[in-house]
């Protein structure tokens, strides 16, 4: 699969390509209209106004304007570049199910449950033509090529002819025994085909309204008809599981496409009429050639009910929507199905090292940890034991142990050797937030929105301390470098200070204005920083509780801080997107780091030369230098924006929607990432962290867990281009995506 639209929140109920192919549009029962980019994925617009499912959706001939069809018996336009609600056509009394432009783009056709169809004027959105006749819901609409006619569909079993301009019925087709579910026009506008669910397709005359052919074949109803771009062949799509191909002229049977385990829901001919893809409710989509019946590919990546299908006008491109609530985007030649490689099958909330970087540890909301190899990929180990979502995960310092903190009021942890649960630390009343092991290893703690922090025993699991003062939820905690002290941040706009031995309240830090999120002690254990939603970073005496210096810069919530490593240099990240530098004794601005990403975690490395994040590594100039975000040829310059991996804050890696990051992690140019799919990726930069001179560098993917008999080659880049890959998993996705990557 080229791109998995994600970002319905119900099942998708159709889509289109617009008519240059650079957009595509869904529509769902979660009442929205969503415009995408075809090329990279990126959600554009979310058109919302509609009070209720959206059944359909069309382009204008133009492009430049989207019609929608919902139960909210609206009709709504849109401009499609920007998403501004344009014209909302009111006066169905019931659902409208389907909508369509005319083919020079003024006029727009609706049919509704309430058995009529309307014609409205797109420009202005006033009614044209109420079309009544229907003695039943009209099912379906299309314009003829030339746009003088209308067709409709109905539950009435009969299909209608009308005049798009005097809105007069030119001609009642009868033959069809029950409801007639489709309807479409010929290329050339003289024969109408219709879809029963009398179990035939029937073809008529446009002009005489009378019936010429009778296509007999399917063995349950059918859904769906469509005519060749050359108007020799009609498909049609059954609930028979079936796709069948028949001659236009002569009504005979060609092809029957089988291969389908459900009811197929939609079928539609690639624009050179070569292909036929076809949709179904056992959650593939299927291409095949038209003119052998031959099945081409099986496109399978969905795991809901595929209830429509399109191709893009250049025909490189197919699109599906799912009842899973995702739209597919595949290639048509290759069907370009990539595995979507899960480990766990729920959102990633968190990951993190080992203190030797050889396992990673992934936390996710579907309740459970696992551990990763991160030089091959391999899962290690799932740990199962809590009953909800997974928000923090940590190792020992000596890399034995695991620490997992739940929803489910519990601290779990593991032996990282072989997964076995080791101890279930119980007594918190509430979700834990956050969890974190002494200096020595020999302590656990934890906090939580139950306004505690708790101290354990790692080696037994009992309950040394619950530290009790704060008056709402514990988001952070830190031991300070000897163990003895702990701070705790919380929302109730404090820092306190802790005894580690004893509980005992040692300093409340009052200042802040907003909640606290982080907290960091100095190396030497003599100042405390803190961060919080005031946009400050305070500085504290450790002992004394007082307030040292007040860091002000950052233009929004301040979520990590670190000191350097001989205490003179602060660092914060904030949600304005920079990381900012300071003096701690003077309080002045070293640097700022425009980094166009949220990080959650920071630290010095050990010769204080680099900030290490979460999304990758900073280096720091000298603080006599002008501000700037990263020195060229730094080894250590891979970093992790919203949309792109980057090389000295230079984009060359796209990460398709399905790889955009919920967490990460980097350690020796390993970085790890886990995906709102419930995915844990390794893309791994050779070089990096070394003394070269050359921009050349690979860079090795995984994606989790890696699938039988899978083979990884390198992938490099050089200069910022893709030259060579082999592994199948991740940087296929981006491709022909990154204007920077070659075809392999």
């Amino acid at each position: 699969m080229l791109q998995t639209l994600e970002g319905h929140t119900k099942s998708v109920t159709a889509v289109a390509f617009s008519p240059d192919g650079k957009q595509v549009a869904s529509t769902s029962n979660d009442k929205t209209v969503r415009l995408w980019d075809s090329a990279t994925g990126t959600s554009l617009q979310t058109l919302e106004g509609h009070t209720g499912s959206v059944w359909d959706v069309v382009f204008s001939p133009n492009g430049k304007q989207v019609a929608s069809a919902s139960a909210d018996k609206t009709v709504r336009l849109w401009d499609s570049a920007t998403g501004s609600a344009l014209q909302t056509l009111e006066g169905h009394t019931g659902s409208v199910y389907t909508v369509v432009f005319s083919p020079d783009g003024m006029q727009v056709a609706s049919a509704s449950y309430d058995t009529t169809v309307r014609l409205w004027d797109s420009a202005t959105g006033s009614a044209l033509q109420t079309l009544e006749g229907h003695a039943g819901s009209a099912s379906a609409v299309v314009f003829s090529p030339d746009g003088k006619q209308v067709a409709s569909a109905s539950k009435d079993k009969t299909v209608r002819l009308w005049d798009s301009a005097a809105g007069a019925s030119l001609q009642t087709l009868k033959g069809h025994t029950a409801w007639v579910s489709a309807v479409a026009f010929s290329p050339d506008g003289k024969q109408v085909a219709s879809a029963s669910l009398d179990t035939t397709v029937r073809l008529w005359d446009s002009a005489a309204g009378t019936s010429l052919q009778t296509l007999k074949g399917h063995a349950a109803f059918v859904r769906a008809v469509a005519f060749s771009p050359d108007g020799k062949q009609v498909a049609s799509a059954s609930h028979d599981t079936t796709v069948r191909l028949w001659d236009s002229a002569t009504g005979s049977a060609l092809q029957t496409l089988k291969g389908h385990t459900g009811s197929v829901l939609a079928v539609v001919f690639s624009p050179d009429g070569k292909q036929v893809a076809s949709a179904s409710t056992d959650t593939t989509v299927r291409l095949w050639d038209s003119a052998t019946g031959a099945p081409l590919q099986t496109l399978e990546d969905h795991t809901g009910s595929v209830r429509d299908v399109a191709f893009s006008p250049d025909g490189k491109q197919v699109a599906s929507a799912s009842e899973d609530t995702t739209v597919g985007l595949w290639g048509s030649a290759t069907g370009s199905a990539l595995q979507l490689l899960k480990g766990h099958t729920g959102y990633v909330w968190a990951v993190a090292f080992s203190p030797n970087g050889k396992q990673v540890a992934s936390a996710s909301t579907d309740t459970t940890v696992r551990l990763w190899d991160s030089a091959t990929g391999a899962s290690l180990q799932t740990l199962e034991g809590h009953t909800n979502l997974i928000r923090a995960v940590v190792f020992s310092p000596d890399g034995k142990q695991v620490a997992s903190a739940s929803d489910d009021m519990t601290v779990r942890l593991w032996d990282s050797a072989t997964g076995a649960s080791l101890q279930a630390l119980e007594g918190h009343t509430d979700s834990v937030l956050a969890v974190v092991f002494s200096p020595d290893g020999k302590q656990v703690a934890s906090a939580s929105t139950d306004t505690t922090v708790r101290l354990w025993d790692s080696a037994t699991g009992a309950s040394l301390q619950t530290l009790k003062g704060h008056t709402q939820l514990v988001w952070a905690m830190a031991f300070s470098p000897d163990g003895k002290q702990v701070a705790s941040a919380s929302d109730d706009t404090t820092v306190r200070l802790w005894d580690s031995a004893t509980g005992s309240a040692l300093q409340m830090l009052k200042g802040h204005t907003g909640y606290v999120w982080a907290v960091a002690f100095s190396p030497d254990g003599k100042q405390v920083a803190s961060t919080s939603a005031d946009m400050t970073v305070r500085l504290w005496d450790s002992a004394t509780g007082a307030s040292l210096q007040t860091l002000e810069g950052h233009t929004d919530l301040v979520r990590a801080v670190a000191f350097s490593p001989d205490g003179k240099q602060v660092a914060s990240a904030s949600a304005d997107m920079t990381v900012r530098l300071w003096d701690s004794a003077t309080r002045s601005a070293l640097q700022t780091f425009e980094v166009d990403s949220v990080i959650a975690e920071l630290s010095f490395s050990k010769d204080g030369l680099y900030l290490e994040t979460d999304k990758g590594f900073l280096r720091m100039q000298s603080v006599h230098t002008s501000t700037s975000p990263l020195e060229p040829q730094s080894p250590y310059n891979i970093f992790v924006k919203r949309r792109w991996v980057t090389r000295e804050m230079e984009n060359i890696l796209w990460l398709p929607f399905d790889y955009r990051v919920s967490c990460s992690a980097i350690r020796s140019g390993i970085l790890v990432s886990g995906h709102t799919s419930g995915r844990v990726t390794f893309i791994e930069f050779r070089g990096v962290g070394q003394n070269f001179t050359s921009k050349e560098e690979e860079i090795r993917t995984t994606a989790l867990p890696m699938p039988e008999n899978s083979s990884q080659t390198g992938t490099r880049i050089k200069n910022g281009t893709l030259v060579r890959t082999g592994c199948p998993n991740f940087l296929t996705d981006i491709v022909a995506q990154n204007p920077k990557l070659l075809s392999f």
